[in-house]
Parts: C-alpha cells; structure tokens; sequence
C-alpha cells in the first residue's frame, strides 16, 4: 500500500492556514494532525520544511487540443505540465477536432484521458445549433457540464440560434459553462479596422475588435436567459469592469445559480503589453484595460467573481507569428497559474488562503465535484507543496509546453511547486515529472 506523511507543513485549507502533518494512504489522505509519527517502516516520509501544503487546483477551463489538433499539445504533454504547476484536476472543452458534440466523440476522449493524463479529468460536453438530443443525454455523474460558445473561436462552435439557447437552457439541469461575446459587434469592429489595415490589424486593436461591449452584451443575454429559464449557468472568463456588475456576493456559492471564472491572463496583463507581447497575448475575451484589469481584482476579492482559471490553449510559435487575421488566440498557462497568483500575494494583492479558495475550493464547490479541492479526511491526495521563497526565472529549457513556449517567459517568479501528488502518488518531485499516469475521471455529487 502506498503511505507518505507529509511532516512540518503549513496546511491552507478552508481560509486557515495551520502547521501539522499529514498522512496519505493508498488514494486519501488518511490523517491530518499537529504531528503524526511514522509507525511503520514501508512510510515515506517528505519533510515540507515549513512550505505551504495546499489542496491541489482544479482548472475549470482548460483546451488541451486532442483530438485533431495535437501538433498544438496533447493530453499527456499538457496534463504533464499542470501538474508541474500544481494543477491536479483539469476540466477540458469540446472544441477539438472533431467537436465533442456527440455521447460517442465525449467518451473517445475520456478513453483517451484514462491511458495518457497525468491529472483528474472530465470534459464539457458541446452544444452546437443542431444537436439537443445529444446534450440531454449527458450524464451529470461523470460530466462536468455543457459548453455553448456564444462568441466565434477556435474550433467553430458557435451556438447563435436564439431559440435554440432557450431550448438548451430550458431543458438541462445540468451546468451550462458559457463564452460570452456577442458575434455581430465583433464583425462590425473586424470590417472596420480590416477595411483601414487589411489583414496585417495591429494587435493593439484586438481588445476594440473583440471589445468590452461586444462581452456585456453576450454575458447580460445569457444571464437574462438563465434567470428567465431557472438554468445554472456559469460564465467563463470575465474580461471586463462593466461584466462584474452582473454578479452578486450577497449569497452563498452553493446557493448561486449564476456564477462566475476569472482568468490568469485578465488578472496579469493589460492592453498595454500588446506592444511587448503582441499575439502571445492574442486571447478570446481579449485582454483589456488596466481599469478592467483592477475591477476583475475587486470583484474577484469580493466574490463576485467565484473562480481563477487558466483557459490554457496552446497554439504553435509558427502559428503565433502570423498576422492578426490569421494568428490564432489562447496561449499556454496550466504550468505557471499557481505561481502567479503566488506572485500576486507577494504584491500584497491577495492571501494565500484566497488563491486555495478561488483555485481549488470554490471549483470542486461550483462543479459538485467529489471528494477533491480540500485538504479533509477521506479526501482524495490531491495536493501540492508550494516554497514562496525560491524564485525562478521562465525560460524555453523549463517550460513543458507542447507549443515550448509561454506568455510568462523571462518572468522572474518568487515561488515554486517543489512537490505535486495526484490520487496519492507523487507525481511531480525536485522539479521533474514523474511517468506515473494516475489521473482518474472526476466524478460530480449529483443526479
């Protein structure tokens, strides 16, 4: 049987941060105490050496581009890499090629998963314009949910017949993770400054093409649909002031039936860093002004804002380089999102214990999912050890990419994950992934 005790830790959990042991047996964490002593000669024992333990995160929004498109990344590659950074849970969206769009296609890649991840996974299932009978077979034990894309991106998913909406809404209990950019702004914006450029649009426009209005717009629709339909509805990756407007902190996550994801990338760069940066960060909601940069952060804090995730979406440099029209957007994160937010407690915008909760609580709330985002008794050892003083610099020989490269390279982080456990095992240790393939599907506490 499979023993480690964790000794000399500070466990995060549940807004406490407290010193102890903690002991994992086969999958779960056996015993969590001030000090546990190894009784028994086959125990592991790692010392934490006064770092932080927390609970592993759980990515609610992840593209790790297989099938069809694994030139970009893969299961295995982009799985190896979030748990390089502490990411033990990934939840993966439906526009590969082809798209999930069918029960058959959702489970080749849950197949997929079970022979190459190296972290827990589920997949949303697609809705499309043209395939509800599909979506309203999806089971909610062993899904994560359904994902419409109210805005063009990559993979032509767009969900954009009315009536359609209202029947997907209306018809599932089942979470509805949603892209909100309303598709008639955008081209609007895109033939004004394509007929002043031609395809050559400087990347400083991405962020006016794919502008505040065009997100508002999309993200007020779909929450008049949800309120007006009862659905649960959850929105990805909030990108402006005006959109934080829409969410409430005045009751509990559990009660929310409309919530809420913040992404690295909104909470890092601003439209300033086009000019530095340009295509790399090319994402879809663009990033936007310092202004919505600092409502996302309020609105974060405060609870608006219930969730941090990566939306990672590896592209290759080759692809990056091309001209506006024809650069993809989405960049890599899974690696350095844990870090960075670290990074943004040692700038004193956010606590340790906050991170936990909107990284890895808060997901396995939202989502129901079972027995993970916690560091408990009987929970599942999903977890990671984070030294916030042992700085490091991002650089092409570190980053574990598929695409081999990253928006965060040459940034100088203050803190590292020394140590990652999947299902119990030690999968990441003394800065090397281990060729332990451990993930197991994630499972949802509902019917």
């Amino acid at each position: 049987m499979n023993r480690v005790l964790i000794k000399n830790a500070k466990i995060v959990n549940e807004g406490s941060i407290f010193e102890g042991d903690l002991l994992i047996e086969d999958k779960y964490i056996k015993e969590i105490a001030d000090s546990i002593s190894a009784k028994s000669s086959d125990i592991k024992i790692i010392d934490a050496e006064g770092n932080y333990l927390i609970p592993g995160a759980i990515d609610d929004q992840v593209h790790f581009r297989e099938p069809g498109l694994t030139h970009k990344g893969n299961i295995e590659t982009e799985s190896r890499a979030a748990v390089a950074g502490g990411i033990t849970s990934f939840i993966e969206q439906p526009n590969t090629v082809p798209n999930a769009v069918t029960q058959e296609l959702l489970e080749q890649k849950y197949q997929r998963a079970a022979e190459t991840s190296y972290a827990n996974y589920s997949f949303m299932m697609g809705g499309t314009n043209d395939n509800l009978e599909e979506v309203l077979k999806t089971n909610p034990r062993n899904v994560a949910g359904i994902k419409l894309f109210l805005g063009s991106s990559t993979g032509n998913m767009l969900v954009d017949d009315e009536q359609v909406l209202e029947k997907i809404f209306s018809s599932t209990s089942m979470l509805i993770a949603a892209h909100c950019e309303d598709e008639a702004t955008i081209r609007a914006n895109f033939a004004k400054y394509q007929e002043e450029f031609g395809d050559d649009i400087p990347m400083k426009y991405h962020p006016l093409i794919r502008s505040a209005e065009a997100c508002y717009i999309s993200s007020s629709r779909a929450i008049e649909l949800a309120k007006k339909t009862g659905a649960r509805l959850h929105v990805f990756h909030v990108s402006t002031a005006k959109e934080t407007e829409l969410f409430t902190n005045k009751i509990p996550l559990e009660e929310k039936k409309i919530t809420a994801e913040v992404c690295i990338h909104h909470l890092w760069f601003t439209d300033a860093d086009y000019e530095k940066k340009g295509s790399f960060i090319k994402w879809n909601p663009a990033v936007k002004t310092a202004e919505d940069r600092k409502a996302l952060w309020e609105a974060l804090l405060d609870d608006r804002i219930d969730v941090i995730a990566t939306d990672h979406a590896p592209h290759t440099l080759e692809e990056k380089k091309n001209p506006y029209t024809s650069a993809p957007s989405g960049g890599p994160l899974v690696q350095h999102a844990v870090v960075a937010m670290f990074e943004a407690y040692h700038q004193g915008k956010i606590s340790i214990e906050k991170i936990v909760e909107k990284m890895a609580h808060n997901p396995a709330k939202l989502f129901r999912v079972e027995k993970r985002g916690f560091i408990r008794e009987g929970y599942f050892a999903d977890l990671a050890i984070v030294n916030a003083g042992l700085p490091w610099n991002v650089k092409k020989e570190n980053i574990l990419y598929k695409c081999g490269w990253s928006p965060f390279e040459g940034t100088n982080f203050k803190s590292r994950i020394t140590h990652t456990f999947v299902n119990g095992q030690l999968v990441y240790n003394n800065f090397k992934v281990k060729d332990i393939r451990c993930g197991e599907r994630l499972l949802f506490d509902r019917e």
